[in-house]
């Protein structure tokens, strides 16, 4: 057995070698095949880059190229646009050159004339020193020849014979201004009448008659129980509010409202209207619909001022003046409206300062102020056209506005060519048949004359003048003025008017003093 074991051991071992042998030499033969696969993958690769490579280098090149045909493009563009300017520049030198050229060519010729001319003149002058020192000799020889002939020297001579001019010439000139002057007169004569025609006819004139009434109409005569009130008590709110006298008689359908102070019975007229389409009417509501009507007339009046300086082409002009503008709607000067009056005055101004050659604007401006005066929210003892004057200084005006306003009635001298236009103007506009009416005026007057003594007493509230100044109603202050002064206070308000007043019939003072407790719940 262990014979026949070895050498079956011995061929296992040298199977064993053989195989061994023949794995290497097969995994041999398969590292060179992967090997040589992998030279040829490495070969393909460095055959696509080089391809790549050569791709990118040309790719490279061309756009190297493209931008140096780019970059060649901007600069030839760069150079050609260089000496375009360049030519341009060259140009304009080689133009001035021959500007300059043929103004050395003219200065030279007239250089050239000036010398020829200057010679000519210094000829001209040698000859005529000649022929002026031989004039003198002749001129000598006569006046020696004449003192011989006549027996006077020259001065004695000339002496005579300026006299003899002078009055010659004293006479003539005598009779020439004496011509002249009735020339002048007769011509501005005949040149006034026409300006002053041609800007009456230029206007178109209103007959703006005031009056001292208003009728408000009513839908029917069942709201006039209702404006009365209980015992009266809204219609003596009404007129203790307003100051108007309101007259509710048998005239169907309507309503009188009289007051001479047109302001406060246009209060009252918008004041009953307001209270009447709103149906309540109580003493309260009457005095919260007064204030809120008294404001709303100070807007309007405010407004109306605005349109008319608007309207007149007026630039400028201070609020304060612009609120008295709108304010002479509201007054009326010997019954004519104030702001038709000054609205005249201002057109006929400036047509006939554009006649005269001055400044329409200017005189149209002095010709609406004019009469501001006229409209003081409290009496003044300065005349109205001083006080007018003293307004414009006030708010800015110009000299020659305010010397037209303070001299339209001569109170002032005139300064300026404006000041007799307003003047004439102003004339012009009142004294047109029927413009203006006297008797309405002065009556006016002593209805605020009325008023004005009551606000002489301590203790005054508010004094209106009612009835056509038949009656003087004065409300006072109840803290002030207990019953036994009220009595006292009527009858010294009477014995005043009395004395400084005159005045046809009778007057009836009526001191009204009311106390009143007002107290919140809240």
């Amino acid at each position: 057995m262990e014979g026949l074991l070895m050498p079956i051991l011995l061929g296992v071992a040298i199977g064993a070698i053989i195989g061994f042998v023949i794995l290497k030499s097969i995994e041999k033969s398969k590292g060179k095949k992967i090997l040589s696969e992998t030279k040829k993958e490495a070969e393909a690769l460095l055959k696509e880059a080089k391809i790549d490579a050569e791709s990118i280098k040309k790719d490279k090149i061309l756009q190297a190229k493209e931008k140096f045909i780019e970059l060649k493009a901007e600069h030839e563009k760069f150079i050609l646009g260089r000496e375009k300017k360049i030519s341009e520049v060259e140009k304009r030198i080689r133009e001035r050159e021959s500007k300059i050229a043929s103004e050395l060519d003219k200065s030279k010729k007239l250089n050239r004339s000036l010398e020829q001319k200057s010679n000519e003149y210094n000829n001209k002058i040698e000859r005529l020193e000649k022929k002026e020192s031989e004039v003198e000799k002749l001129h000598q020889r006569h006046v020696d020849l004449l003192e011989q002939i006549s027996g006077f020297s020259a001065d004695e001579a000339k002496k005579e014979l300026v006299a003899s001019l002078k009055d010659e010439a004293r006479t003539e000139a005598m009779a020439f201004v004496q011509t002249s002057i009735e020339e002048a007169k007769l011509t501005a004569d005949q040149e006034a009448r026409k300006v002053i025609l041609g800007a009456i006819q230029r206007v178109g004139v209103e007959q703006a008659i005031e009056n001292c009434v208003s009728v408000f109409n009513l839908d029917s005569d069942d709201v006039k129980g209702r404006i009365i009130g209980r015992e009266g008590r809204n219609i003596r709110a009404l007129e203790s509010a307003t100051g108007v006298e309101i007259i509710v008689d048998d005239t169907p359908e309507a309503i009188i409202l009289s007051c001479f102070d047109p302001v406060r019975r246009e209060i009252a007229r918008l004041s009953m209207h307001k209270l009447v389409t709103d149906g309540r009417i109580h003493p309260a509501r009457i005095e919260e619909v007064v204030q809120k009507t008294t404001k709303q007339i100070n807007q309007e009046i405010v407004e109306l001022g605005k349109r008319t300086v608007i309207d007149l082409g007026i630039h400028g002009l201070h609020p304060e003046l612009i609120k008295i503008v709108g304010r002479m709607k509201y007054r009326s000067s010997y019954g004519q409206n104030l702001l038709q009056h000054s609205r005249e005055v201002a057109n006929l101004c400036g047509i006939m300062a554009a006649e005269m050659g001055l400044n329409p604007k200017l005189a149209k401006r002095a010709g609406l102020l004019h009469d501001i005066g006229k409209v003081p929210e409290t009496e003044s003892e300065l005349p109205h056209a001083l006080l007018g004057m003293q307004w414009a200084e006030k708010y800015g005006e110009k000299a020659e506005v305010c010397n037209a306003i303070g001299a339209h009635h001569d109170e002032i001298e005139m300064k300026s060519l404006i000041s007799p236009i307003v003047q004439v103007c102003d004339a012009i506009s009142g004294a047109r048949p029927g413009a203006r009416r006297q008797v309405l005026d002065s009556y006016i007057q002593r209805l605020k004359d009325l008023e004005e003594i009551a606000f002489g007493f301590k203790g005054v509230q508010k004094a209106y003048a009612i009835q056509a100044g038949r009656e003087l109603r004065v409300m006072v202050e109840s803290s002030k003025v207990n019953d036994a002064k009220a009595a006292e206070l009527s009858f010294n308000i009477s014995q005043k008017i009395q004395n400084d007043m005159t005045y046809p019939g009778q007057v009836k003072v009526t001191v009204i003093r009311e106390t009143r407790v007002v107290n919140v719940a809240k």
